[in-house]
C-alpha cells in the first residue's frame, strides 16, 4: 500500500506481488473549488439514472445553467472518447465505457473533494494509456482535493506526487515517486520498481549482508545500509569471469526463467539471490535452464547504497 501527496497531493496504496498487500493512492490540492463538495468514481460504478448519460447529461456545479452543464458534459465525454455514446443507456455501455462515464461524472463538477476508486481498472490496455494521460493532466491542474485508490503501481507512479507506502497496516516508506523508486526500503517496493534490494552493514565501500556475501559499492557509508541495483546491471557467465572490471561476482543457480518485455528474466539463487535480465540470444548462448550454474557479476558503479 502506498499513499501520495502533492500540490494536488496524491496518496496511494498499491498491491502487486504479495497477495496480502493492497494499495491506495491519494491526491490533494487546495484552490478555488466549485460549489459541489464531492465527486467520485469507483472500480465498479453503480447504476445511475438512465437519463444521466443520455443527451450528454452529467452532474453540474450548483449555479451553472442547463446549457453550461450540457456544454461541460459534452466536453468531458469528448475528452474521454465517449462523444458517440452520449445518448446510450447504461446497459448498452461496456464495462470500460461505463467506467469512463463514471470518471466524467466525477470530474465534470470540479468538486472540492474528488474520490477515485480504481478509476482505470475496467479499461482495456489502449484506453487505459489514454485515460491515464488525461487524468494526469487534469489532476495536475485540479483545484481541490483528490483521493485516488489503485492496485496498479504504474497508476500510482504516474498519477501521484507524494507516496506513503503501507504494508500490513504499517507505514514503511514515504516520499516522491522518484525517491521511492530509487531508494526502496522493502522487498515489496523493490519488486514493484524492478530492483534487487539487500540490507546489511556498511563499512566504507563495502556492505556486508547478514548471513550472506559482501557487496562493493561506490558510496562510502558506515552503519546499517541498503544496496540496490537493477536486473539489467547483472552480467551472467557460465564460468567465473577473469579480467572483468566487476567488483562483485557470485556463484548462482538458475531457479527459473520468464519473458520480461523483450528480454528474459532469470531468477537466481545461490551466494546471492537475485534477478538478472538478458536478451533471448544471450540466454540461448549461455544455454540457460533451471538448475544451470552461472556466475553473476555486477560493477560497483551500477549499485546504489543508502542509509537504512
Amino acid at each position: 500500500m502506498a499513499v501520495s501527496q502533492s500540490r494536488s497531493s496524491r496518496r496511494a496504496r498499491s498491491a502487486s506481488s504479495p497477495k496480502s498487500a493492497s494499495g491506495t493512492w491519494l491526491t490533494t490540492a487546495t484552490r478555488s473549488p466549485c460549489a459541489s463538495s464531492l465527486g467520485g468514481s469507483s472500480a465498479t460504478p453503480a447504476s445511475w439514472d438512465w437519463r444521466a448519460a443520455s443527451k450528454g447529461r452529467l452532474p453540474r456545479c450548483r449555479g451553472a445553467t442547463k446549457a453550461q452543464a450540457r456544454t461541460q458534459a459534452a466536453a468531458w465525454l469528448e475528452r474521454l472518447g465517449l462523444a458517440g455514446h452520449a445518448a446510450a443507456k447504461p446497459r448498452r455501455l461496456s464495462g470500460g465505457q461505463a467506467q469512463r462515464v463514471a470518471l466524467a461524472r466525477a470530474l465534470a463538477t470540479r468538486p472540492r473533494l474528488l474520490l477515485l476508486d480504481e478509476p482505470l481498472a475496467a479499461l482495456d490496455a489502449r484506453t487505459r494509456l489514454d485515460v491515464r494521460a488525461q487524468l494526469r493532466r487534469h489532476l495536475a491542474d485540479f483545484e481541490a482535493v483528490a483521493v485516488l485508490v489503485t492496485h496498479d503501481p504504474l497508476d500510482a507512479m504516474v498519477l501521484a506526487d507524494h507516496l506513503v507506502v503501507v504494508e500490513d497496516g504499517h507505514v514503511v516508506q514515504e516520499g516522491t515517486p522518484s525517491h521511492t523508486a530509487r531508494r526502496p526500503r522493502t522487498d515489496y517496493i523493490a519488486h514493484l520498481v524492478g530492483l534487487n534490494l539487500y540490507r546489511g552493514r556498511a563499512e566504507g565501500h563495502t556492505v556486508r549482508l547478514e548471513g550472506g556475501p559482501a557487496i562493493t559499492t561506490t558510496e562510502e557509508l558506515t552503519g546499517p545500509a541498503f544496496v540496490a541495483f537493477p536486473p539489467s546491471a547483472v552480467t551472467l557467465h557460465r564460468e567465473r569471469p577473469t579480467g572483468s572490471s566487476a567488483r562483485n561476482v557470485w556463484r548462482c543457480e538458475v531457479a527459473g526463467l520468464e519473458t520480461h518485455g523483450d528480454q528474459i528474466r532469470a531468477d537466481l539463487t545461490g551466494d546471492l539471490p537475485l534477478a538478472a535480465d538478458l536478451t533471448t540470444l544471450a540466454a540461448a548462448e549461455l544455454d540457460l535452464h533451471p538448475g544451470a550454474t552461472v556466475w553473476a557479476a555486477v560493477k560497483a558503479t551500477q549499485t546504489h547504497a543508502y542509509r537504512d
